[in-house]
């Protein structure tokens, strides 16, 4: 069989370089410099306003008065500097600054998009707070802990009806309110047109010059999945250098400027500092996207990709399975989406090897060549982008080779190899948490991510490295044994495609292993049940629980042992909750903390108590 063809996309870094110690560590970087890059990513604004003043920055649907969504409304480069400088000019007089930022509690929208611009500009750090905290959360607990973390001095949200409640509960008399449309009974606001009319003076630009690299540019949470979020700093070098590192290693985003249909949310670090910081640095557009990556939520995505023809398309799996059913039948989708796509980005979570064949294969029929499908691993404290694949012939799993001006550090640890980061794009620490800082790092300097690795070839470090799981989700069983929980997932998701979305493994300190599935949409078609059957229904039909019985037998035959063998199984009705950090903003599950809430499950589980428990054909009940 002929190899593959891909529509042509250059790699960055082919090579690497790499330094070994007696006790077994090894140290790895690209085999190439990182280049200069801006001090702050405001100069690449600048910069483009001047030499593209009229191209579209960004755009986003306009809401009609019956709430659907109409024509784009663009905001030019030219038009998002100016406006960048008018709101800076309104912060500078606000007293903000480290010890008093701008939170933003609002989704991804075009007001919210220019504070950030001003806040960069002005040099105020800002915070983009989960929407989650805010409107899904009844105690407020998650935006209380972010509002005592930072004392913010200013507070924006898009409506004053939808984030009130949140804002009376949460913030201070001495904290400026400032709402997009509405108002807050009881509470003095500023609506956000004052900001944006408010001329800029001489006084912005002198204060743009004085920010440095080390100066902080926002605060990113992390996700809080065991513990509450720690506040991330994130400095003005740090993005300009991971900006960079991202061209060198996938310099499709300089080829042309970058056009991108996106939806990612900007408190989280894929859709806040990689793809926002992109399209800026790139001089690109950015159409904002309203879907979610849910069945009902991506009709939205859907549209707006048979309208918008994107040069790069980022997404987290769970968008790119419901994309690739769509795809299979929609003739106008199929055209339009490969009509100029260089490469395909996921993250955040495992993309089972069957949906990327779906993509290969849509592509295939489309224009008789595949489109790359890029991935690798990075976090909120390296901005997030750390490493990348290099190669267009990967498989689930593989994570590539580390961008340049980045030096990784392998560690063997607990019978599984940790991956380390030092470079221009790591975090300083955790603001007010020098503990949770120190913790951090160890002894030359090196971040600690508790992520594992292997290499794809240990003949052939070239190809990279392969994820191997969280070492702090493996655990033990009653009798000693490890559980690899990463690979095992992984497994779990390839065979049950295309009914899996994730898995989370249980059983720690028992004698088996057991796996709660999360089952994906697909499921419903497998039941042959009508719409209108409710999930549970569907989940417990005989034909989806025969379906997961072979699932599980298949996988029990390929174990080698207790600790590779799902010794029971069991399909979530009730899906993971993001207000209780059983799922993140970008699709991820916390193993650790769906454990922690749904220990009563579990206990079931695993004493036989638990209805539709599915075991391995004789397996002891």
């Amino acid at each position: 069989m002929s190899a593959p063809t891909y529509r042509p996309m250059r790699f960055g870094v082919t090579h690497v370089t790499t330094r070994d110690t007696p006790d077994g560590v090894r140290y790895v970087r690209a085999a190439q410099d990182l280049q200069p890059y801006p001090t702050r990513l405001t100069d690449r604004l600048a910069h483009w306003a001047h030499t593209t003043p009229d191209q579209t920055w960004m755009a986003q649907r306009v809401k009609n008065a019956d709430g659907s969504l109409g024509d784009w409304r663009h905001v030019t480069y030219a038009q998002a500097w100016q406006s960048a400088r008018n709101i800076a000019q309104a912060l500078l007089g606000m007293h903000l600054g480290p010890e008093r930022p701008v939170a933003i509690l609002s989704e991804n929208d075009l007001d919210h998009a220019l504070l950030s611009l001003g806040c960069l500009v002005a040099g105020v750090p800002q915070c983009t707070v989960s929407t989650a905290y805010s409107t899904i959360s009844q105690d407020f607990d998650k935006l209380r802990h972010v509002v005592e973390s930072l004392t913010p001095g200013l507070v924006f949200a898009s409506s004053g009806e939808r984030f009130g409640r949140a804002i009376t509960a949460t913030m201070g008399p001495d904290v400026h309110v400032v709402l997009g449309s509405g108002s807050i009974p009881g509470r003095a606001t500023i609506p956000f047109s004052d900001l944006l009319n408010t001329p800029a003076t001489p006084a912005v630009d002198a204060a743009h010059a004085t920010i440095t690299s080390d100066h902080i540019a926002k605060f990113m949470f992390t996700s809080g999945s065991t513990k509450l979020p720690k506040a991330v700093v994130v400095t003005h070098g740090m993005w300009s250098a991971n900006l960079q590192q991202m061209n060198q290693s996938m310099p499709v985003l300089a080829e042309e400027p970058p056009v991108l249909v996106d939806w990612l949310p900007w408190n989280h670090t894929f859709g806040g500092n990689h793809n926002f910081g992109i399209v800026i640095y790139n001089g690109g557009t950015l159409y904002l996207d309203e879907g979610k990556p849910t069945p009902k939520g991506m009709a939205e995505t859907l549209r707006n990709l048979r309208e918008i023809a994107p040069t790069i398309y980022f997404n987290v799996p769970t968008g790119f399975e419901v994309l690739a059913e769509a795809l299979q039948t929609d003739d106008l989708l199929r055209k339009n989406l490969f009509s100029r796509v260089k490469m395909f980005f996921f993250a955040a979570a495992a993309l089972s090897q069957p949906i990327w064949d779906a993509l290969f294969a849509s592509a295939e029929r489309e224009v008789g060549e595949r489109i790359v499908m890029n991935t690798g691993l990075g976090m909120t404290e390296g901005t997030p982008f750390c490493i990348a694949v290099n190669s267009p012939n990967v498989k689930a799993g593989y994570i590539g080779v580390p961008t340049p001006g980045l030096e990784l550090k392998l560690v063997p640890t607990d019978g599984k190899t940790e991956v380390r980061y030092r470079g221009p794009n790591i975090t300083p620490g955790y603001w007010r948490n020098p503990e949770a800082t120190r913790e951090s790092f160890d002894e030359e300097g090196f971040f600690c991510s508790g992520d594992a690795v292997q290499w794809i070839d240990a003949d052939d470090l070239h190809q990279g490295l392969k994820f191997d799981g969280r070492i702090a989700e493996d655990f033990k069983l009653s009798t000693g044994t490890f559980v690899s929980v990463g690979p095992m997932r992984a497994k779990i998701i390839a065979a049950g495609a295309p009914y899996v979305q994730d898995a989370v493994l249980t059983g720690i300190n028992l004698k088996e292993v057991g796996a709660l599935l999360l089952p994906t949409p697909a499921c419903r078609s497998l039941s042959g049940l009508p719409d209108s059957a409710s999930l549970q229904e569907v989940l417990h039909s005989a034909p989806v629980q025969a379906h997961f019985q072979q699932v599980v037998n298949t996988l029990a035959a390929a174990s080698t042992g207790s600790a590779t063998r799902v010794a029971r199984a069991h399909l979530l009705v009730e899906p993971p909750s993001l207000d209780k950090g059983e799922i993140t903003d970008k699709g991820s599950i916390n193993q650790r903390a769906v454990l922690k809430h749904r220990a009563a499950l579990v206990e079931a589980l695993h004493d036989g108590s638990l209805p539709y428990t599915i075991q391995p054909t004789g397996a002891p009940q």
